[in-house]
């Protein structure tokens, strides 16, 4: 049965899909995409930096430190080189588990999520907010005696009250095994531009975004310890080596951290 999802209201996954040069959008996130663009036409750049900051991510985690797990969670619409074909282009055997309540993901999740037959990838519809739900799922396919990397890119944002989105956040890190990995990244609220085009969207009657600071979203790393260089821009993140163009900052920070 097809799944049925709102064509009347913005949807962030497909505006985001939309910025990335994507398909999978409606007229409706077309103009909510282009007003934003308008006001703060740097957010394009962040979402071409935010994914190419997640491969850099997903490369460093399953090539230098030996990742074979990763339960993503807020996947959006599927793109090139999402996480399962990062890692498994490296190690095969990896398993990865996705996360979204988005019934447009969930559709094209089942047609577009394959795995290699060493590994295994799978999706849970799910929500954020019920983080044992996630647990109790990802558990049947994941092995919670093992490292594994917990992804949560662009996704905290979505969680209106901070206290509410740290407790998430500690509820899934505490389950994780010792020698896991954290993985984010999230707009900052640095620039007016940018405040006054996300304020603009949330007023559409679309899910509303959250721009924090970035000591907030450090501070979402807890007990577990960064690793160089820390909380910073994206572009910034262990940028790959280029002598003909040198990363420019961009309003969308991330970090990587390890628990002990």
């Amino acid at each position: 049965m097809p799944i049925a999802f709102d064509t009347s209201v913005p949807s962030s996954a497909r505006i985001w899909n939309y910025w990335l040069g994507g398909k999978d959008h409606f007229p409706v996130d077309e103009e909510a995409g282009d007003a934003y663009l308008k006001v703060a036409p740097q957010v394009a750049e962040m979402a071409r930096e935010s994914r190419a900051y997640l491969i850099r991510a997903v490369r460093l985690l399953t090539g230098e430190l030996g990742v074979r797990q990763f339960l993503d969670i807020g996947t959006g619409l599927p793109t090139a080189e999402n996480t399962h074909e990062v890692a498994q282009a490296i190690a095969p055997d990896t398993k990865i588990v996705y996360v979204d309540n988005d019934p447009q993901v969930l559709s094209h999740a089942r047609t577009l999520l394959y795995s290699t037959p060493e590994g295994v990838t799978d999706y849970i519809d799910a929500d954020l907010r019920e983080p044992e739900t996630i647990l109790e799922a990802a558990r049947r396919i994941l092995d919670f005696d093992h490292p594994i990397a917990l992804m949560l890119m662009g996704i905290l944002g979505h969680i209106k009250d901070y206290d509410e989105a740290r407790a998430i956040v500690r509820h899934l890190q505490e389950s994780l095994p010792a020698g896991s990995y954290f993985v984010t990244y999230d707009g900052v609220d640095e620039d007016a531009a940018l405040r006054e085009a996300q304020q603009s969207y949330d007023d559409t009657g679309a899910a509303p975004y959250v721009l924090r600071s970035p000591s907030q979203l450090a501070a979402f790393h807890g007990d577990f310890t960064l690793l160089e260089p820390g909380i910073v821009s994206c572009p910034l993140w262990r940028p790959d080596p280029d002598p003909d163009d040198s990363p420019q900052h961009t309003d969308i920070y991330g970090g990587v951290s390890r628990n002990a």
